[in-house]
């Protein structure tokens, strides 16, 4: 029985939107497996620059694999040795904090008129003690396993995919130019035709690598913009440890939304123990606040919009649904992702692609 048009149009949406759905439930269940391996091809496109100017020196890849594993390792050991001296800093000075931090609660707890003994004596070194340690220490060695398993995945699907991307590349060519010209052998000239479709595929590969990295590029220096405007700001005000709360304004944005909560709850929680007044946290709350604001709600959008080329409700979407399946790590992959599958959705002769196409692109000339 033949479908009428309406009918058939109908059954066929719904069939992709089941397919989209079912793809995604699957990308989140097995997510120990694609997430590392879609970073690691995102380090690839990332070192690919490089990676062709070595080897276009004749340097041979099985040199070229170990000295990008090296770049990866000293780029995750940095993060981390940067976060660890910041917390060491602080941790140094914490005896005074904590009897700052307990006559601030206690003020307050008078101010408020509150007659909780709790409060009236609070006392933040008996409350860390009531803290069940197993549990905490337990919950972060399973964190720190799960952190090194992906690492380690990473750095091995990584040195995979450098030795069989030149593979992969020739198989898709070999399927989409090279039988695709032998089909047009009859009607037209095979080599123009084979030519014009291996130069699209060349430059799709292409524009997937700059756009990745342009928006890297983007994001690391707006965030190192943002850590040094905070940090300088801080340091003029006069709070303790500004080039502190510059980096970590540097490393937590890099997470969208919960990093920049963080990165303006600690040095308000540093102004309001260091000064002792509300009215003063308040005020370098407010600045942080203008400062996240400008760099992070508007330079942001509107700059990586433009170097992508994508619309800033497709980058809000994009973080939302990449954030359901992946969770922060989803959120930081979102942006680049959504531009790899705009390129995709671009070199498609789907009129239905091309028009989602259009709604991801910030075009907005006839």
């Amino acid at each position: 029985m033949k479908l009428i048009p309406s009918t058939a149009s109908a059954v066929k949406f719904f069939i992709i939107i089941s397919g989209i759905v079912f793809l995604g439930l699957t990308l989140q269940e097995l997510q120990h497996i694609f997430l590392p391996f879609i970073v690691a091809y995102m380090f690839f496109f990332l070192f690919s620059p490089l990676n062709n100017w070595l080897t276009g020196k004749k340097i041979p890849l099985f040199l070229v694999i170990p000295f990008n594993l090296i770049i990866i390792t000293v780029i995750f050991t940095g993060a981390g040795t940067i976060l660890y001296t910041s917390f060491i800093q602080i941790g140094d000075n914490l005896p005074a904090y904590y009897n700052k931090l307990n006559l601030i609660v206690r003020e307050f707890s008078v101010a408020l008129g509150i007659k909780d003994p709790y409060f009236r004596k609070f006392n933040l070194e008996r409350v860390i003690d009531r803290l069940d340690y197993k549990t905490i220490a337990k919950d972060f060695l399973s964190f720190a396993a799960d952190l090194a398993t992906m690492v380690f995945f990473i750095i091995l699907f990584f040195a995979f995919i450098v030795s069989g991307h030149k593979a992969i590349y020739t198989a898709i060519k070999k399927r989409y130019v090279t039988e695709k010209s032998s089909e047009k052998e009859e009607t037209s000239d095979t080599h123009q035709g084979g030519y014009y479709n291996e130069a699209r595929l060349e430059a799709t590969f292409k524009e997937i690598t700059q756009q990745i990295q342009r928006y890297i590029t983007t994001k690391v220096s707006i965030n190192l913009s943002a850590g040094v405007a905070t940090g300088l700001v801080l340091w003029l005000i006069g709070l303790e440890f500004p080039l502190v709360w510059g980096i970590l304004t540097v490393l937590f944005n890099f997470v969208p939304t919960i990093g920049s909560v963080f990165s303006l709850l600690l040095p308000v929680l540093m102004a309001l123990i260091q000064y002792d007044a509300p009215g003063y946290a308040l005020l370098i709350g407010s600045i942080i606040i203008l400062i996240q604001t400008i760099f992070f709600n508007v330079l942001e959008p509107i700059i990586v919009g433009k170097n992508l080329g994508l619309n800033p409700i497709a980058i809000l979407l994009s973080v939302l649904v990449w954030g359901y399946i992946w969770g922060i790590a989803g959120m930081l992959l979102a942006v680049p992702l959504t531009a790899i599958i705009k390129i995709m959705l671009s070199n498609s002769s789907s009129r239905n692609l091309q028009f989602i196409n259009e709604l991801m692109s910030n075009r907005v000339n006839n």
